[in-house]
């Protein structure tokens, strides 16, 4: 069901991972307390790893100034890795290892066998260290055995861990592909799923969905889709479809300030035209469509722009027809006859096409006084 959808956001892990970015201490803590104010479920802020000594501060910081309420540490099935977790106790320890042939041979030189032995032993160690809530990530499951990753499944569940991860490595899913995945796992096991999606194809906010859909629990985001190569499910897209479609209690008026922040942090531009954040998704220059927003913006738009902090943008330019002019004119408390409606559209439409843009207010005063003259 929709209500159990639930979002893990990895921009301080994954979206650190971005080639050429580095989040520093403050940055990070600074994110962390935009994602609490959002509303995110779970935040997953590094990896635990003996070589990243400031990860204790970090983990800190996130509780005592972000307030985060449910922290994640991604870790290695390393049994020093996962010691080094559990001194931190954070609310959910994600582990992770390759479920695909080729990972477990080129990667970790070992075979099927093997990685079902690590599995049991480092859910059974993390349990052992006091960790209440144990997540295991299959890394590169969409390109293993569908046989082998529900095997790998049912050896979690039974060792104790509450969720598996499957993750689409090299983002080569889609919605239709792992959503088999998941009803193949989901028949078979009882505990929480989550998925981590890449969008190498620019599919990893329509299969995060897809996989909710077809019974995952949990979706991993990063802001901005940040991450790896193409990067991740993009929060501000999952979060505002779930929010927007789903009525799940996200605070989307927090959304443009926060992506606005890890855009500058990241040095990146958001596109005008980006999902819910970007500043020209409600801009209208279409004739028909400008007419029918002036009657009900449910004709052309999904949502309320105010509800993501946006406003409306009704552009009168090129492709402006007889309606388009008329209500413009009504808007400038003009008027044209019936008559020469047909000409002034036409002169309207020129004269932005020869300028390469829409008239200002003036302009459009001063072109209906010479043609009514």
């Amino acid at each position: 069901m929709a209500s159990g959808w639930r979002l893990v956001d990895s921009t301080l892990r994954e979206g650190d991972q971005t080639a050429g970015l580095s989040f520093s201490l403050e940055q990070k803590v600074e994110l962390a307390a935009g994602l609490v104010r959002l509303g995110i479920e779970e935040i997953e802020v590094g990896v635990a790893n003996l070589l990243a000594p400031e990860l204790t501060e970090l983990v800190r910081r996130c509780r005592a100034q972000a307030q985060v309420a449910r922290l994640a540490l991604w870790c290695r099935c390393v049994p020093e890795d996962i010691a080094f977790a559990a001194t931190l106790a954070p609310e959910v320890l994600s582990l992770s290892i390759p479920l695909s042939d080729l990972h477990i041979a080129t990667k970790l030189g070992k075979n099927r066998p093997w990685v079902l032995a690590r599995i049991a032993q480092s859910i059974g160690l993390a349990r052992n260290g006091g960790l209440n809530y144990v997540s295991i990530g299959f890394e590169d499951a969409t390109r293993a055995d569908p046989k082998f990753v529900l095997r790998a499944a049912q050896v979690a569940e039974r060792a104790g861990a509450d969720r598996v991860r499957l993750a689409d490595t090299v983002g080569i899913a889609t919605p239709a592909s792992i959503g088999n995945l998941l009803k193949i796992v989901r028949e078979k096991v009882s505990l929480e799923l989550g998925v981590h999606m890449h969008n190498d194809f620019g599919m990893a906010t329509a299969n995060a969905v897809a996989a909710f859909e077809a019974g995952a629990d949990w979706a991993d985001v990063t802001l901005l889709g940040l991450g790896e190569r193409a990067g991740n499910s993009r929060l501000e897209e999952v979060a505002g479809f779930l929010a927007l479609r789903q009525g799940r209690g996200y605070r989307l008026e927090t959304l443009r300030p926060l992506t606005s922040l890890v855009a500058k942090m990241a040095k990146k531009e958001i596109d005008p035209q980006h999902p819910l954040v970007g500043e020209r998704i409600f801009a209208c220059e279409t004739g028909l469509h400008l007419l029918g927003l002036a009657r009900d913006h449910r004709t052309y738009e999904p949502y309320d722009p105010a509800l993501v902090g946006a406003s409306r943008q009704a552009i009168y330019g090129g492709k402006i027809g007889r309606g388009g002019v008329r209500l413009r004119l009504e808007q400038l408390g003009l008027q044209c006859s019936g008559q020469n409606l047909s000409g002034l559209t036409d002169r309207f439409r020129r004269q932005c096409l020869a300028l390469g843009r829409p008239l200002v207010d003036h302009e459009v005063r001063r072109m209906v006084e010479e043609y009514s003259s």
